[in-house]
């Protein structure tokens, strides 16, 4: 927890799980944090071994923010997390989230003995944000950027929309997902990510 109890600091991990980002991106994909706040954290992340900065010079001069191995390694916590929250009598799956934080999700919320012997490839659009999502052996493995060849494709303005779709029982049409790829294989797919039981509200 003193690592990362402080706020922002696990969300901030958890955007950078599936690639390294620019100050700018993420302050995009986190609404609220100051930049003065953000860098401090990323200066206490630094110091602590959870990320390295990156420099790149091509194809213009940009520096970036890059988990270590042990940052990677907090992924479980994130996920258990994630699961633990989603089983809240409080929890909606409509309201807004980052693009990293739905593709977070769909690794956590990944039914493993329905995908046993599926393997699919995803594309995924979400607003400005790319994503591959390549499932095989039970595991949803997600990098950034897009698939040369995907066997579906979703598209959406905001990362609530995909959540509505998989998680809401809305049609593309009703959450404002675009599909591509056969009905069947976009079905199936859906098929495969559900959130955990609700808590019961206390007595």
């Amino acid at each position: 927890m003193e690592l990362l109890g402080e706020r922002w600091t696990l969300l901030i991990l958890r955007e950078l799980l599936f690639g390294p980002r620019r100050f700018s991106d993420l302050r995009a994909e986190l609404p609220g944090i100051s930049a003065k706040i953000l860098t401090e954290r990323l200066s206490g992340m630094e110091a602590n071994g959870i990320l390295r900065r990156v420099a790149l010079t091509e194809p213009a001069p940009v520096q970036l923010f890059q988990l270590t191995p042990w940052g990677m390694a907090a992924e479980p916590i994130v996920q258990e997390m994630g699961r633990w929250a989603a089983a809240s009598p409080m929890h909606d799956s409509t309201l807004p989230l980052s693009a990293a934080s739905f593709m977070m999700s769909l690794r956590t919320m990944l039914d493993r003995n329905a995908a046993r012997g599926l393997a699919f490839t995803a594309a995924f659009t979400i607003g400005t944000s790319r994503f591959t999502g390549r499932l095989e052996q039970c595991r949803l493995e997600v990098l950034r950027g897009l698939p040369d060849d995907p066997q579906i494709a979703l598209k959406a303005a905001a990362a609530s929309r995909l959540a509505a779709l998989f998680y809401g029982n809305m049609t593309s049409e009703a959450a404002g997902v675009q599909t591509c790829g056969t009905i069947e294989d976009v079905a199936r797919f859906l098929s495969l990510f559900h959130l955990p039981p609700k808590v019961p509200y206390p007595d």
